[in-house]
């Protein structure tokens, strides 16, 4: 799943271009195809890629899109999975701005949620078999499609049963909330950035709606969500939290995952001359060695891992295939993100996009920029710390749903370790922010479904989407 890294026209695709100041030092330029042989020789670089799969071609029966399996109890695509868990996961009511019958297919699912969900629902698709930890895989993979009335369908449209489910909880609290097998894990509920200031989760179509929503407004404080994860009134005072230690093999396995990590500066040459202007192939190109350091990084974290030695390297390079986009958009939106929302934002702002480029413009470059926006804001509310961020790496590329995997439940078992670490150090570290643990754990799906929808972005619009993320999102915060 690499892309083509020639510049979709014009030169500037090999070194750097004349308006760019190199470094005093510069590194050794990483190698092109993003793999190193010298890093991780056993990772051979044919070998990353996605599966070929040679079974019968089925259609979503959402969109019409290439069906991947079986999800939910029914055939369907990546895209309308997602679509749905995150929908179901994230209470999320939506609104329809036409007659609730929206022409479903693989280039206009996006306009209208409220008929995306609908359709899911009408179709089949069964929220019980959704995993209610909000972590990957389903529950049950023995549950189909279930046929429900439309007055059911109704009330989830319209979130009345999200707010039933709401005031069971707050009546009726578990005593556990932190497992990722609990029935009332944390993450399943709304998080900051999917609730407004009711119980319902309203997400509103298009990008002046989105950028009225999240960033014309602050966010609202933690507080409004903590009463329905803890199990009294909402206007009911905090209990004062109680002092605690952090485990000792827990902080021992933080260290080591922070160890593996390159926390230092990027190397590749972001510097501009004043008045340069950046043409499309030359940022395009400048985007591909990002993308080389970065990737290259990522392997050589690898080697690094604590746990190195207990998978095959046919398993790490199956993770690597399929998660290392992701691991470059977290680290670009946490460890990285001075140097990509300063300097890479300095240098994009120098390219001028042609009227062309903005009316070719897809709608699924137009998603991507939303979320990426909405998941920079939420990043940097949060602030995290490179504790979190090695354990949320750890935790997204200890992925046992990906197939060809040798060692699944072997993966699982890290996954789970992990995941309760991370737990254990928020918990420790942010005494006040009982609810900060399910909000980072909640933002692994959002970068899975951002990189993959990324995939689809064609290549000669990236530049165009890049610099309105970044000029958004430096704009934004520099205005608080």
């Amino acid at each position: 799943m690499e892309r083509d890294e020639r510049p979709p026209s014009g030169g500037g695709g090999g070194g750097a271009s004349a308006g760019f100041l190199e470094p005093p030092a510069a590194l050794p330029p990483p190698p092109r195809n993003g793999f190193c042989q010298d890093e991780l020789a056993e990772l051979d670089p044919s070998t990353i890629s996605v599966p070929d799969d040679r079974a019968e071609q089925r259609t979503c029966l959402i969109c019409g899109d290439r069906a991947t399996g079986l999800h939910y109890g029914i055939i369907s695509c990546e895209g309308c999975k997602g679509f749905f868990k995150r929908s179901i996961c994230n209470k999320r009511v939506y609104r329809c701005s036409r007659d609730k019958n929206c022409v479903m297919s693989r280039k206009q699912r996006n306009r209208c949620q409220y008929c995306r969900l609908l359709k899911c629902l009408q179709m089949g698709m069964n929220r019980k078999a959704i995993r209610e930890d909000g972590m990957p895989g389903g529950r049950n993979k023995s549950i189909g499609p279930v046929q429900i009335s439309e007055e059911e369908i109704e009330r989830i449209m319209s979130g009345q049963e999200f707010e039933e489910e709401a005031n069971h909880w707050s009546n009726h609290g578990d005593s556990d909330h932190s497992s990722p097998g609990n029935r009332a894990s944390e993450s399943n509920q709304p998080s900051p950035g999917s609730t407004l200031s009711s119980s319902r989760s309203v997400e509103l179509n298009g990008f002046v709606a989105f950028r009225d929503q999240y960033m014309g407004t602050s966010v609202p404080p933690h507080y409004q969500y903590i009463p329905h994860l803890f199990s009294y009134p909402a206007h009911s005072p905090l209990l004062p939290p109680q002092a605690r230690s952090l485990d000792p093999q827990s902080y021992s396995l933080i260290h080591q995952l922070v160890s593996a990590e390159d926390l230092e500066p990027l190397g590749t040459p972001m510097l501009i001359e004043d008045g340069y202007a950046v043409t499309q192939a030359e940022l395009f190109a400048l985007l591909c060695r990002l993308a080389d350091e970065l990737l290259f990084r990522q392997i050589a974290w690898i080697k690094k891992l604590p746990f190195f030695c207990e998978l095959s390297i046919k398993d790490y390079t199956c993770l690597l295939s399929s998660t290392w986009q992701e691991l470059i958009l977290l680290s670009s939106l946490t460890v990285y993100s001075k140097q990509i929302f300063g300097e890479l934002a300095d240098v994009t702002a120098k390219y001028s996009p042609s009227d062309e480029e903005l009316h070719r413009f897809s709608d699924e470059g137009m998603e991507v920029i939303e979320r990426l926006i909405y998941l920079y804001h939420k990043f940097h509310q949060l602030k995290v710390s490179n504790e979190e961020y090695a354990c949320m790496k750890a935790i997204n590329f200890l992925n046992q749903d990906i197939r060809g995997l040798s060692s699944a439940s072997q993966l699982e078992q890290l996954n789970k370790r992990y995941w309760y670490i991370c737990q254990d150090f928020t918990e420790y570290k942010y005494t006040h922010q009982p609810n900060r643990f399910p909000d980072l754990m909640m933002c692994l799906p959002e970068i899975r479904y951002i990189a993959g929808k990324m995939v689809n972005v064609p290549l000669e619009q990236l530049p165009l989407l890049f610099k309105v993320v970044l000029h958004s999102c430096k704009t934004s915060v520099g205005k608080e």
